[in-house]
């Protein structure tokens, strides 16, 4: 007959698995979720959906993205930007996430950042290539007006 330290262990064993599991489907469920709220334009919902998801899973750059997304469209740069900074972070390849970045800082007028950025662009993109040709005619017009 098996200890009863084997069974309390195997009990243990089969309650995290099962916490693990089931937390990783919520993630899962959470995102898919947000996005769905997102695409129908409810973005208060998706908003709060996102944010829960990245409680699951913090390293999930895609809901930063779609928080970014969903910043900009309030108008609240800060956290647009904070997002958008966090993205690149878990993922520098996220061709969307640093397009983004780049148009708010062309809005900003902010020619050497625009530049950096642009160069890292140049060397990440794959589906959003075109894009640089705009970057380039947007960084022609405020060289000048920022003299960097």
């Amino acid at each position: 007959m098996k200890s009863i330290n084997t069974i309390v262990f195997n009990l243990l064993a089969v309650i995290v698995a099962v916490f693990f599991i089931t937390n990783n489907s919520l993630s899962e469920n959470f995102f898919s979720e947000a996005k769905q709220e997102f695409d129908e334009k409810n973005y208060e919902d998706s908003k709060f959906l996102f944010q829960r998801n990245i409680v699951f899973n913090p390293k999930d750059a895609e809901s930063y993205l779609y928080l970014a997304k969903i910043y900009k469209n309030e108008e609240n740069e800060k956290e647009e930007i904070k997002n958008l900074n966090t993205t690149l972070l878990l993922d520098p390849k996220n061709e969307e996430a640093m397009h983004l970045l780049i148009n708010y800082e062309l809005k900003k007028s902010n020619y050497s950042r625009v530049k950096e950025l642009k160069e890292n662009f140049s060397a990440i993109c794959k589906n959003l290539c075109k894009k640089i040709e705009n970057i380039e005619k947007s960084l022609a017009d405020i060289e000048p007006k920022n003299g960097s």
